[in-house]
């Protein structure tokens, strides 16, 4: 398969908004938190002072905040995130905030019409100055597919002709686009709004059915998953490769992480599911551990927290944050 970069990708970071330089930079970490930003049993989380917990994370310096894509309760594989339409929530938030970057992680782009995509897409990161970063995905719960009325065995087909349908709409002019699966666009009619910046940050969450060279060809960074170090450093290398071979410049590498943050300040890691219990001290040794090999940030999720997830925040913002901004090393 030839892969064709668009120019937008060729032409370089300095067409991104602000809300992802904040949170990627080389060499350096940042840490973002996923919402809920909350700890709770079960699928449904109760959202409360979410919008008040944002504006904490914002004043402490965290540099991003993620919603997910949910669109059906599927009791069989786990919780809901935030519950509410990953647009609609993150919209609420930018109207409550002011400098924090506002990710999905991710929308899954074969469930919906690139055009709505792209429009509520578009609409966000207009409406938050430029702080909105597009996490995507081909999306793995069986019970949507079927819903949807697609086909889940050419989920990766899909997922190409939906990313290449909403690059076309976000950084062309009356575009003509032919798509195998979502309609023609045949030039007569545009999106609007366009992105605050030419090129609006897209990141693919896992591989999303697609090569690593694909991913390194024709996102803007790479969102993966957790993993022991030594495996993530073989996995921050393959994309390091894959950077290399493709002639691409640099590409963040985030990872998401859960986070059970212990009272304890020096307790050594231990492994809850995707993440650590572990005090402040030794996570920001974990954290400095990720950045030398390559990760460049890494969203929070604090569902298991034992804690009350305000005074987590606190912590983390004033003992940790303070290594890991952007800025001279």
């Amino acid at each position: 398969m030839t892969i064709i970069p668009s120019p937008a990708v060729r032409a370089g970071p300095n067409l991104f908004g602000r809300g992802y330089v904040s949170m990627f930079a080389p060499e350096q970490l940042t840490l973002g938190v996923y919402f809920p930003i909350e700890a709770f049993d079960g699928p449904e989380p109760a959202m409360r002072d979410q919008i008040e917990l944002a504006q904490q994370a914002e004043r402490l310096g965290f540099a991003a905040l993620w919603a997910r894509d949910v669109p059906l309760n599927d009791p069989t594989f786990g919780d809901l995130g935030q519950i509410y339409d990953p647009f609609v929530w993150l919209a609420t938030i930018a109207a409550s905030t002011s400098t924090i970057a506002l990710a999905t992680g991710a929308v899954i782009l074969p469930l919906h019409h690139p055009i709505d995509v792209a429009k509520a897409a578009a609409s966000l990161d207009r409406l938050s100055g430029g702080r909105f970063v597009f996490g995507v995905a081909s999306g793995d719960r069986p019970v949507e597919y079927p819903a949807y009325r697609r086909d889940a065995d050419l989920r990766g087909d899909l997922f190409r002709d939906a990313f290449d349908y909403v690059e076309a709409l976000l950084t062309k002019r009356f575009p003509v686009h032919a798509s195998a699966h979502y309609g023609r666009l045949t030039g007569g009619g545009d999106l609007v709004p366009k992105p605050h910046s030419p090129r609006l940050p897209t990141l693919v969450t896992g591989q999303s059915q697609q090569s690593l060279e694909w991913i390194a060809q024709r996102s803007d960074g790479w969102l993966t998953y957790p993993r022991d170090k030594v495996q993530q450093a073989q996995v921050a290398k393959r994309w390091r490769d894959a950077l290399d071979n493709s002639g691409a410049a640099f590409k963040p590498l985030a990872q998401s992480l859960y986070l059970d943050l212990d009272a304890n300040p020096d307790m050594p890691p231990s492994a809850i599911h995707l993440g650590y219990r572990v005090g402040r001290r030794r996570l920001a040794e974990l954290l400095d551990a990720l950045r030398s090999i390559g990760v460049n940030h890494v969203a929070l999720n604090l569902k298991f927290s034992r804690r009350l997830v305000a005074e987590v925040l606190e912590e983390i913002g004033t003992e940790v944050i303070p290594h890991f901004r952007i800025g001279p090393t």
